[in-house]
């Protein structure tokens, strides 16, 4: 069984400006000469944690590691404004040609799957491979199964807490009603429906529930960029044409990828990954028997670990 990697810190720091009014926090850990990867966060709105570092072996990797427009440690905090998919794909290609790297490998969760598959059908010759996590294909089924009816069926005692800011009369269409309070001037009802949103994504993450992943979704800081940030890009369709990413697998041609998704991932299910894995010939796909959708879970862990250690064996 496959566990973290030891426990590292930054070797650099880059603070990069792209569109205004944003800043990018962007780190590099590992071996400078060692093969690029650039770890792509969820959300969109999550930002990266310092455990992100170690699912790269560091004698073999450049860890390249950046919070995306308005959350983690990029700038200014939770901001919309120029904060699309197209704007995030260029941002990436920003931190590659700044930091000298001609081709990298990507690894991405959840949202930081979509984000990387849309990089790599956008940029195919800048990429080694794919690793990728809880697939998310930003389809409207996938946002209207999380956020209006279908993951609260398996979860209806939860549910409530994430309806209970949200009016009745305005509950037919929740992320249109979760919008206008999270871009609403109410600073105490932006705060709560922030909150009510994010807790719902941390106490569905795992396939038990885990008090310190809830803890990380719960904190105020995290919860504002994730829940306002997630909120934009899914009233706007995530900037995408519908089925967008199926549409242009063929780009991904002689990509190789990893497919890493629980079994029982209630926030991307596993419908998605399995369409993903079937229209794109390079990938392969591993499926973990005994978990949800987080990337601390257990058998997630492995299967990634598993998967960066043979990329690295096949990139050296």
């Amino acid at each position: 069984m496959h566990s973290l990697y030891p426990a590292i810190k930054p070797y650099v720091t880059h603070s990069i400006k792209v569109g205004l009014p944003h800043t990018l926090h962007v780190e590099e850990c590992g071996d400078p000469k060692g093969i690029p990867v650039l770890f792509v966060h969820g959300g969109p709105g999550s930002g990266c944690e310092s455990y992100h570092r170690q699912f790269f072996n560091p004698e073999k990797y450049r860890i390249i590691l950046f919070d995306q427009r308005g959350c983690g440690r990029s700038t200014p905090h939770a901001c919309l404004e120029g904060n699309t998919t197209q704007a995030l794909v260029s941002d990436m290609e920003v931190i590659r040609e700044k930091l000298g790297i001609d081709k990298w490998v990507l690894f991405g969760g959840s949202w930081g799957s979509t984000l990387s598959l849309v990089y790599a059908e956008t940029h195919p010759e800048r990429v080694h491979a794919l690793i990728l996590r809880g697939i998310f294909l930003c389809r409207q089924r996938e946002i209207d199964w999380f956020y209006q009816e279908g993951a609260s069926r398996i979860f209806p005692d939860l549910w409530q807490d994430f309806l209970e800011p949200i009016a009745p009369a305005k509950r037919a269409s929740l992320v249109n009603a979760y919008y206008e309070l999270l871009t609403g001037d109410n600073e105490i009802k932006r705060m709560s429906a922030a909150k009510a949103w994010s807790i719902w994504e941390g106490r569905t993450a795992t396939l038990k529930g885990r008090k310190s992943v809830v803890n990380h979704f719960a904190d105020p800081y995290t919860a504002l960029s994730l829940a306002r940030i997630e909120c934009h890009y899914f009233i706007n369709k995530s900037f995408l044409s519908e089925n967008q990413i199926l549409n242009d697998v063929e780009k991904l041609h002689g990509i190789p990828g990893v497919i890493v998704q629980g079994r029982y991932d209630v926030i991307c299910p596993m419908e998605s990954a399995w369409a993903l894995h079937q229209a794109w010939a390079d990938s392969t796909l591993a499926v973990v028997g005994d978990a949800g959708h987080s990337a601390s879970e257990p058998g997630i862990v492995n299967a990634l670990i598993r998967a960066t250690d043979e990329t690295a064996a096949r990139l050296s």
